[in-house]
C-alpha cells in the first residue's frame, strides 16, 4: 500500500484524539474558516487568536465585512501585516454579497474565482466546510510529505506542490474536513517547522521514510533564498501640542493606503533632517531623540533612522492627530508603529 493511501487510516483517529482546540474549529461556518485561513498566512496561531476574536466581534458577518469602512478595517488588522490580505477580504465579501446573495459558494471552482483566494484557501474552505475532496497544501503539508517520502525535490517549486495535491486528491476519505485538518495539525505540531521532528509520537512513524531511515531532519529541501533588497530611510516623528504628523501612503504598492510617519529615502544627518522639515513648511523647536530600527518584508529590508522632533505649529501637508485618535483610528503598519510604541 502506497504511503498516501495509508494516511487517512492513521491520521483521522490521531486527529480526533490530539487536535488542538482552536477558536476557528468550533464550527464549519465558511466565513469563520475563510477568515482564519487568511489570518494564519505568514502568522503564528497564538498571534491570530486575539485578532480573530476581535475581528468577528466587530464584523460578525460577510455583509458587515463588505460594508466596513477601510480605515476601521485597517485598524482591526493593525499589527498582522500583509495588509493586502484584509483588502482582498473586503473585495471578496463584496463579490459574495453581489454575486451569491451573501452565501459563500460551495463549489471549488466558484470559491477559487473569488478575490484573494488561491488553491490552498479554496481547498481548506471546501474540504473543512463542505467535506469536498479538495486538499489544502501549504508548507506544513509539504514538509510532512517530503519527510514521509524522502523526496529531495525543493518543496517551494510549483511542480512539487501540484504533485502532492494530485496524489492527495486520490486518497481523500468521506471525512474530508477532518483529513485536511489532520494533515495541517501533524505539520504544525509533531512534524513542525524549525525544530526536530517528534518521530516517536508520530502516527505515521511505521511507514515514514524519514523516521525509518533516520533522515527526517534532512527534509524538506528548499531552493536557495534570494537576497533581500535593502533600503534606507529616515522617519520623522513630528509632534506639536500633543498631536503627531501622519500621512497616507499611496493607494497602490507596499502598505497601500495605510498611515505612516513622514519619511524620506536615505539616513539623514541631523542638519539635513532640520533643513528637510523646514522645506515641509514646519519650524523645528527641539530634537527629542534619535533611534535606529529595521523591518523585514518578504523581499525588502528597511533600515530606518527615526528622528523625534517637536515643531512650533501643526502645519505642512500632514494630518495631525492626537495620541488617542492614533490609537483608535489610524492603522500604523508595524514598520512605523515600532517608532510610535517608543513613546
Amino acid at each position: 500500500m502506497e504511503v498516501f493511501e495509508k494516511l487517512p487510516r492513521v491520521l483521522l483517529p490521531w486527529y480526533r484524539e490530539n487536535r488542538r482546540e482552536l477558536p476557528w474549529r468550533q464550527d464549519k461556518e465558511p466565513y469563520h474558516v475563510w477568515l482564519s485561513e487568511i489570518m494564519l498566512q505568514q502568522t503564528r496561531v497564538e498571534a491570530v487568536k486575539g485578532y480573530y476574536a476581535r475581528f468577528l466581534e466587530a464584523l460578525p458577518s460577510i455583509e458587515s465585512l463588505a460594508n466596513c469602512d477601510d480605515g476601521r478595517l485597517h485598524k482591526l488588522w493593525e499589527g498582522l501585516g500583509y495588509y493586502s490580505r484584509v483588502r482582498n477580504l473586503k473585495k471578496c465579501a463584496r463579490v459574495i454579497m453581489e454575486s451569491y446573495g451573501g452565501r459563500f459558494p460551495q463549489s471549488y471552482a466558484e470559491v477559487l474565482k473569488l478575490p484573494g483566494i488561491g488553491a490552498y484557501t479554496a481547498g481548506a474552505v471546501c474540504s473543512i466546510c463542505f467535506d469536498l475532496p479538495t486538499p489544502a497544501v501549504d508548507g506544513n503539508v509539504l514538509r510532512v510529505i517530503a519527510r514521509l517520502t524522502e523526496d529531495a525535490t525543493p518543496i517551494d517549486t510549483p511542480a512539487f506542490k501540484t504533485n502532492v495535491r494530485q496524489r492527495l486528491e486520490k486518497v481523500y476519505p468521506q471525512q474530508a474536513g477532518d483529513f485536511t485538518q489532520a494533515l495541517m495539525e501533524l505539520g504544525a505540531t509533531v512534524c513542525g517547522p524549525n525544530k526536530k521532528p517528534d518521530c516517536e509520537n508520530c502516527p505515521c512513524r511505521r511507514f515514514c521514510g524519514g523516521a525509518l531511515h533516520g533522515t527526517a531532519e534532512k527534509y524538506p529541501v528548499k531552493r536557495p533564498k534570494r537576497q533581500k533588497k535593502e533600503e534606507e530611510m529616515t522617519v520623522f516623528i513630528l509632534s506639536c501640542d500633543g498631536k503627531y504628523a501622519l500621512q497616507k501612503r499611496p493607494d497602490t504598492g507596499l502598505l497601500a493606503s495605510l498611515w505612516q510617519f513622514p519619511n524620506c529615502p536615505g539616513k539623514q544627518e541631523l542638519q539635513q533632517a532640520l533643513e528637510l522639515v523646514q522645506q515641509w513648511g514646519l519650524t523645528p523647536k527641539d530634537i527629542l531623540r534619535q533611534t535606529e530600527r529595521s523591518h523585514i518584508f518578504t523581499h525588502i529590508r528597511w533600515e530606518m533612522r527615526g528622528i523625534y522632533m517637536e515643531v512650533a505649529l501643526p502645519a505642512g501637508e500632514f494630518t495631525w492627530l492626537s495620541a488617542e485618535k492614533i490609537e483608535k483610528e489610524a492603522a500604523l503598519p508595524t514598520a512605523f508603529r515600532q517608532f510610535w510604541e517608543e513613546l
